[in-house]
């Protein structure tokens, strides 16, 4: 994150009510079962009330405008006038710097940062310090995702930040590019490409555009996920005759065989500290669910009262699983709670993945790419006019 300087004072949570409702509201079973996913309308009162007191210089109403968007669309925040709410927010922009200012109720100091780059990063930088300073969560500001779109008549894979704005086209093969994954850091991108004929992982520096393939075993190299440190990927290989899960290092060599079933293994998603990786397979006829061991072992059938489960992705937190489930000829967005072994559906779709924040979804439906807060159920589409988009990845 881009920042000149830092001081973030330390508070006494137990000073602020309005905190401890939020935590409790997302700690809370708030979900509904809902094959339609209506739209929630969400009170005041199920809000932190935070007052935007402005933010002076040439850019300051535009970074303003950035930073109240941010913080609605966290979820966490109902944005007010000045001096209204539990807490207040302003700001001096002045130059390629930003200096912000989080003020509780009563005048004291809670963040107060200097931050560089250009004025919409400053804004998000801001933006997410305020989320994290006053929930303990990370913000969703500024942070990336992929995607797959066929507005070319080719599958093609895209970026674009949280809010739907630098919306870029990353391939241009002309064949079919699929199965994006993000860096947990954001700096690179794995997708399988087609470029040889065959199934093969390449992988795109982000910062400098270039591109390398990295994993061309025999026959399918495909769904490429790193690690939550960057330093191993899961991906599926039929290498040895039918398509397996396995691990390799970062530059996709040391292949280690993880499964070995009559199946198709894919979707492989870490585990937040990296010791499991969950994924799906058909070995008992159905997709379904399992997680195993990324050193090695038996897997673990994951259960979720549904007969068909594709494309598990775990939360930041380790405490959800976002999952595909077939319901009625259609397909329908799941949420598993570790903890109780609930499964709540949440909005038609496919292909969930979290953000940084472990409460906003990404998922495909359609021509759109949508986002679901899954605390409020509000969603809203991120990206639409790409013809059929599929295969969200979420930078974390």
């Amino acid at each position: 994150m881009e920042g000149q300087s830092f001081k973030l004072c330390k508070t006494n949570r137990a000073a602020f009510p309005a905190v401890l409702l939020v935590a409790l509201s997302l700690a809370s079973p708030r979900f509904v079962l809902a094959q339609e996913a209506p739209l929630i309308t969400i009170t005041k009162s199920d809000k932190v009330a935070i007052g935007l007191n402005g933010i002076s210089g040439q850019d300051g109403a535009g970074i303003a405008q950035i930073v109240q968007r941010d913080l609605q669309l966290s979820g966490a925040f109902s944005v007010g006038g000045p001096n209204t709410g539990s807490f207040s927010v302003s700001g001096a922009a002045s130059g390629a710097t930003l200096r912000g200012l989080l003020l509780e109720r009563g005048g004291r100091s809670l963040l107060e940062r200097s931050y560089s780059g250009s004025a919409r990063a400053q804004a998000h930088a801001f933006a997410n310090d305020i989320v994290e300073t006053i929930t303990g969560v990370r913000g969703i500001a500024g942070s990336r995702l992929g995607f797959v779109a066929n507005r070319t008549g080719h599958k093609e894979v895209y970026l674009v930040d949280a809010d739907g704005s630098n919306q870029m086209q990353m391939t241009r093969d002309g064949l079919i590019s699929v199965s994006p994954r993000l860096s947990p850091d954001g700096r690179r991108l794995a997708y399988t490409g087609y470029q040889s004929g065959y199934a093969d992982v390449y992988e795109i520096d982000l910062g400098s555009g270039s591109r390398r393939r990295i994993m061309k075993y025999p026959g399918t190299n495909s769904g490429a996920a790193y690690s939550p440190d960057g330093s191993r990927f899961a991906v599926t290989l039929s290498k040895d005759g039918n398509p397996e899960l396995y691990v390799t290092d970062s530059s996709g060599g040391s292949p280690r065989r993880l499964t070995m079933t009559p199946g198709v293994e894919s979707s492989p998603s870490w585990s937040p500290d990296g010791r499991e990786i969950v994924y799906s397979g058909d070995s008992g006829g159905s997709p379904a669910l399992y997680r195993i061991s990324a050193s090695g072992g038996s897997p673990s059938a994951i259960r979720t009262g549904h007969g068909y489960n594709t494309e598990p992705n775990w939360s930041p937190d380790g405490k959800r699983l976002a999952f595909t489930v077939r319901e009625g000829g259609g397909f329908q967005v799941a949420i598993l709670e570790f903890s109780t072994g609930s499964v709540r559906l949440l909005a038609e779709g496919q292909n969930p993945v979290w953000g940084p924040d472990s409460r906003h979804v990404a998922y495909a439906q359609g021509g759109s790419l949508m986002l679901l807060d899954v605390v409020s159920l509000q969603r809203s589409a991120i990206v639409t006019g790409l013809g059929k988009i599929s295969e969200p990845t979420w930078a974390r």
